[in-house]
């Protein structure tokens, strides 16, 4: 009974004791202060279709980019827990089955042959960045690990490790090392690469493979041998991966759309991930094309690329510069917006707008001789004249005398209104906005210009671009009527292409500065629209350059990495007037000066039905119209179109008009004109 009673106290107080220490131990990990389990990872711009553009190092320099397991392939998961902690999903954070073995193979062999950390204790250790040859570190990682496996499930584990795993240099978690040693995603590995990845981090400096290849191989292939003892491979497998080469040298990290990059980062600082309407490809292959037009042109000369689509307002590609980079190029400027002058290529603006006002029409004539505005007296690009021709001509050799000549007709206020309505901010010089704007006197960007473009391949409607992805649209604004839109697209298709490029009547118009400063060239098919600019980003002259010469090629070789044909353009509007000069009404037979078309004389025409500024009530049959003074012929125009012509009577019914704002302009014989502004409801 004695006997039975003492062993019964001893039993007891072993459970206690053993519950006394347990519940110590308990609150010793239970008290365990964590350290932060939100890792920094790098900032990240992709493309439309997720791929990687862009990535910023963490605030110390170091690259290392989220990543999730299943983004991870499954092979690399299964040697690495194969070779580093076979047991991982068994034990509570440190394995001491592991510790034992660890320390009888050190005990008999005199030094360390395997470690007996377990993931979680490497974890612990990279968490607090504590080195690994220290009882009192060791004693450390213990507690953390399991602290850490009390608090987080097996999946988080395993993500911090992927996270933190060193992989030599400033090159941090398994998503940067493969974009750094293969230049991929870690989605799909080799065998062989899943070993190399699972070695190097055990001794990330000496088996870093850019540096030591030789060991980076022999570390590799004692994970393959593991792998074939454990069964995760075959000996086939095994030996063909143990034939694939180790990279000797690291891959740049993806460098894509750097300037947009920048620009979309500082307009959202806070954002981790940034998704850009970019196409990845595209901005690549643009991106080798720039950097391939520059080479043996000199060490200053610049070139930037825009390529949008022009139907939902999306930029596909942008190209700042040649290479991000501080060279003499000043690569690190983007030219994309930087404000330059335009050239010529704001005259189709200039042309659509004059076709809206009725003051012309594409086979309308224009003399090209020499003019004086008010002082003003431009002259031709080549310093000659060319007489009269028609104004698709006119514009095709991109005269400057007949651009004025309509830019003095609409005003230089109009033509700032209609860029405004397009979106683009122009930068005027000082003073009062002259003539000289429409031939390049004016700042824009090449945002702008191609955003104006796609305006006109629209149909008229210009729509913000955007480069954020799933960016809301503003509304677009009308800058110009459908028809005066397909008549400039029609006139710019008609352009000979550069030589050795393809007839393939892409719609483009080019252009250069005062000063050979800068060379332009921007087109557009039924699809894209892409502007072209070269030139110096300190503005100084490049001798000998032209718009036709150096940007043009690049234009159509941009549209060429785009497809390997265009997009055709749409058909003519049903409204467009497709008929020679000589069967244009009379008023739009010949251009006339601005005092010919505008000024008021004792007889000149009026609308006197309906009143300007009036609303009035559209009947089932249309409108009646009535004009007072001026000499029959008349012709009558609805926001520029012509719609009725060669009447004789002063009183006419125009049919098939539509509710909403509506310009009325009569002609007479003589080509005075009048206008009246109406609403019909």
């Amino acid at each position: 009974m004695i006997g039975s009673a003492r062993t019964l106290w001893v039993l007891a107080l072993t459970l206690w004791l053993g519950a006394y220490a347990r519940d110590r131990a308990d609150a010793w990990i239970d008290a365990t202060r964590l350290p932060p389990l939100v890792i920094a990872t790098s900032v990240e711009v992709r493309d439309h279709q997720g791929a990687l553009l862009r990535a910023y190092t963490v605030a110390d320099g170091r690259w290392r980019l989220g990543l999730g397991l299943d983004q991870v392939d499954p092979l690399f998961i299964r040697l690495l827990l194969a070779y580093e902690d076979n047991r991982f999903y068994d034990h509570a954070g440190v394995d001491p089955w592991a510790l034992l073995r660890a320390a009888g193979q050190a005990a008999l062999n005199g030094h360390v042959i395997s470690g007996g950390s377990t993931l979680t204790m490497q974890v612990a250790r990279l968490l607090e960045e504590s080195g690994t040859g220290h009882v009192a570190a060791k004693l450390r990682q213990i507690r953390l690990a399991l602290a850490l496996e009390r608090r987080l499930s097996k999946q988080q584990i395993l993500n911090l490790y992927l996270l933190l795993a060193p992989y030599g240099g400033n090159v941090e978690g398994l998503r940067a090392a493969t974009l750094a040693y293969f230049g991929k995603e870690p989605r799909r590995l080799t065998p062989a690469e899943a070993a190399l990845l699972v070695a190097i981090p055990q001794s990330p400096e000496t088996r870093r493979p850019d540096r030591f290849v030789g060991r980076a191989t022999d570390a590799r292939d004692r994970v393959l041998a593991r792998a074939v003892a454990q069964g995760l491979i075959d000996g086939a497998t095994a030996a063909a991966a143990r034939a694939e080469v180790v990279p000797g040298r690291r891959h740049d990290f993806p460098r894509l759309a750097p300037h947009l990059a920048d620009r979309a980062r500082a307009a959202d600082p806070s954002a981790q991930v940034l998704n850009l309407t970019i196409d990845g490809g595209l901005q690549r292959a643009l991106q080798t094309l720039a950097a391939d037009v520059v080479r043996g042109e000199g060490a200053r000369l610049q070139v930037a690329i825009v390529v949008a689509d022009h139907r939902s307002g999306r930029i596909l590609a942008s190209v700042g510069s040649a290479a991000f980079q501080a060279d003499a190029r000043q690569g690190y400027i983007d030219m994309t917006t930087a404000v330059r002058s335009p050239g010529s290529t704001l005259k189709p603006l200039i042309y659509g707008l004059a076709f809206d006002e009725g003051l012309a029409h594409p086979e309308t004539l224009i003399d090209d001789v020499p003019s004086d505005f008010g002082g003003y007296r431009p002259q031709n690009f080549d310093r000659r004249f060319h007489g009269s021709l028609r104004l698709r001509e006119a514009l095709q050799l991109s005269l400057n005398i007949p651009a004025v000549a309509l830019t003095d007709a609409l005003g230089p206020a109009r033509l700032l209104q209609a860029m405004d309505k397009a979106g683009m901010v122009a930068r005027l010089p000082a003073g009062q906005p002259g003539l000289a704007i429409g031939l390049g006197g004016i700042g824009v960007t090449l945002t702008d210009m191609v955003q104006l473009y796609a305006a006109i391949a629209r149909g008229g409607v210009s729509l913000p671009l955007t480069y954020v992805e799933n960016a809301e649209h503003a509304p677009g604004s009308r800058v110009l009527s459908e028809v005066a839109a397909w008549e400039v697209g029609d006139i710019l298709a008609g352009l000979a292409p550069p030589p050795g490029a393809p007839q393939n009547r892409l719609a483009y118009k080019t252009g250069t500065s005062y000063g050979h400063r800068d060379a332009w060239a921007i087109g557009f098919d039924g699809s894209h629209v892409v502007g072209v600019w070269m030139g110096r980003p300190d503005g100084s002259p490049v001798p000998g350059a032209f718009g036709a010469d150096l940007a043009a090629p690049v234009l159509f070789q941009a549209f060429a990495r785009i497809a390997p044909s265009l997009t055709p353009r749409p058909p003519p509007p049903a409204a467009t007037l497709l008929v020679p000069n000589a069967r244009l009404p009379p008023p739009l037979q010949h251009f006339r000066s601005r005092e010919a078309a505008f000024a008021a004389a004792p007889d000149a025409p009026a609308v006197s039905f309906p009143p300007d500024g009036s609303e009035v009530e559209l009947l089932p049959a249309g409108l009646m119209v009535r004009v007072a003074g001026g000499t029959a012929p008349f012709t009558w125009l609805v926001n520029g179109a012509p719609v009725a012509s060669s009447l004789t009577d002063r009183e006419t019914l125009l049919p098939q008009l539509s509710p909403g704002f509506v310009t009325l302009s009569v002609i007479d014989a003589r080509g005075r004109s009048a206008r009246s502004s109406i609403r019909l409801r």
